[in-house]
């Protein structure tokens, strides 16, 4: 790592440890803009990464998509071009050195208003279809995200400036070694973009029984050409995506509003409990209530450290 981007880091450092006191994910003045702070490392965690450009500045994060193993820090970036449910993992932190990071949600029209601004075709210098790819920082765009993030020691200047920053920070990372994929996901009638439609579609109904004839005609594809493209962008198949965002939703109603494992099966779509009870456990690890209670008990445990 170079001095310079050495010295902007332990600047972002200061800042966001200014206001990132807490362990947790922390909101900021800037509404797309998240820091993430964790003194320890954390165990795998479940949830769906929206479109979002993601940096450490201290510590090491795992990201599970699928199979496939993300590991970034540092010296890297992360990002997800389309929704994506993925496993978390802090791997390196510690009370003294907490991890620290920082996400930058975005949508496809400000991909969109980047690109016709600079009227160029990305030229992709490396090849890939996943919709999330990691690449080295480089000076000139962490020194654009310090100065987004320092707007929140101005907050007059962020309904001004922010939109600017945001903006070229998505140039940079347009023109860096992935930034095909980003384009690719916000052209119309491109073969990311259709998948997308696939995908969100997925996300509104998850709870309904998909017919994957249906998924291919909204992408106006043939079965076989969905069931392939779908996995090369998440690694996943329609079905098994569907399953993990159903998954996911019931773990978080059985932690914030009912005990009932049956009734929050069928709320996310089951017929079966014995299914869901059987596809949670693969999932996570233990049946319904056990991992509850297991999760309840760790909560409890941290805040009477």
């Amino acid at each position: 790592m170079s001095e310079q981007i050495y010295q902007q880091q332990s600047e972002l450092t200061k800042l966001i440890k200014r206001y990132a006191t807490q362990n947790g994910v922390h909101t900021t003045a800037i509404p797309s803009l998240f820091f993430i702070r964790e003194s320890d490392v954390t165990e795998p965690r479940y949830g769906v990464y929206k479109p979002s450009f993601c940096m450490i500045v201290q510590g090491e994060k795992e990201v599970l998509l699928a199979e496939e193993r993300f590991q970034y820090s540092p010296a890297d970036y992360l990002v997800a071009s389309v929704n994506l449910p993925v496993t978390g993992q802090v791997i390196k932190a510690s009370t003294d050195s907490p991890y620290l990071a920082l996400k930058l949600e975005f949508t496809p029209n400000q991909i969109l208003e980047v690109l016709s601004d600079f009227k160029a075709t990305v030229e992709p210098k490396k090849k890939v279809n996943r919709g999330m790819f990691v690449s080295k920082i480089e000076t000139s765009l962490l020194d654009a995200v310090r100065r987004l993030v320092s707007l929140l020691d101005n907050p007059k200047d962020i309904p001004v400036l922010a939109p600017l920053f945001t903006k070229e920070i998505l140039y940079k990372v347009l023109q860096g070694p992935y930034g095909g994929m980003l384009e690719q996901m916000a052209i119309e009638g491109s073969t990311t973009y259709q998948i997308r439609d696939v995908i969100q579609e997925i996300f509104n109904n998850f709870e309904r029984s998909l017919r994957v004839e249906e998924l291919a005609e909204l992408a106006n594809m043939s079965v076989s050409s969905l069931h392939r493209l779908f996995k090369e962008v998440t690694g996943l198949s329609p079905i098994q995506f569907q399953k993990q965002l159903r998954l996911q939703e019931a773990r978080r109603l059985l932690l914030s509003e009912s005990n009932d494992a049956a009734d929050v099966a069928f709320r996310v779509g089951y017929e079966s409990p014995s299914q869901f009870s059987r596809e949670y456990s693969r999932m996570f690890g233990f049946p319904p209530k056990e991992d509850i209670k297991r999760l309840r008990e760790t909560y409890n445990q941290k805040i009477h450290a």
